[in-house]
């Protein structure tokens, strides 16, 4: 098992299928599920920093789909897409998440928020159909943009409880 670490994201790669992001946000778990689900939440800090959410649409609840379409500076645009399998509040969602460039790698992402005495251990697992889109996964610069998305909903997460 590979272990990568940065200062409050942990990555693992627990089989040939998995990757397993782990990170401590400094927010009570109802509201960071509530910020990992709602749109007008989601679209101020899902992506890297140096992307443009142009599309974020969501029908949030079991069956319903989202799409996300992020724009980098040179104006390409990227979506992607899939469908809550499972919304279980504060604790679980599980969707399916397909990059659109690539529509044949379907994966499934689970998401688990766990509490800890009012802080939120976040912990996503991505599970993909083959050890070759795995791979791929990872060689995309996904930890650095990984990284970068929950340091922008930490963000979001201190202007929330400040309201």
């Amino acid at each position: 098992m590979a272990v990568r670490n940065s200062n409050t994201v942990t990555v693992t790669l627990p089989s040939d299928y998995e990757i397993v992001v782990t990170r401590m946000f400094d927010a009570p778990r109802e509201l960071v599920f509530e910020a990992s689900l709602r749109p007008e939440h989601v679209r101020r800090w899902w992506g890297p920093r140096h992307l443009t959410m142009t599309v974020c649409e969501a029908d949030v609840r079991v069956g319903g789909a989202y799409r996300y379409v992020l724009r980098g500076p040179e104006g390409r645009e990227a979506g992607f897409n899939g469908v809550y399998h499972e919304i279980t509040p504060p604790e679980r969602i599980v969707c399916t998440q397909i990059f659109e460039p690539m529509p044949e790698h379907v994966a499934v992402v689970t998401v688990i928020f766990e509490d800890n005495d009012g802080r939120t251990k976040l912990t996503s697992t991505t599970r993909h159909a083959s050890k070759q889109a795995r791979d791929g996964h990872l060689q995309s610069g996904m930890e650095a943009g990984m990284r970068d998305t929950f340091d922008r909903l930490e963000e979001l997460l201190e202007s929330l409880a400040k309201m």
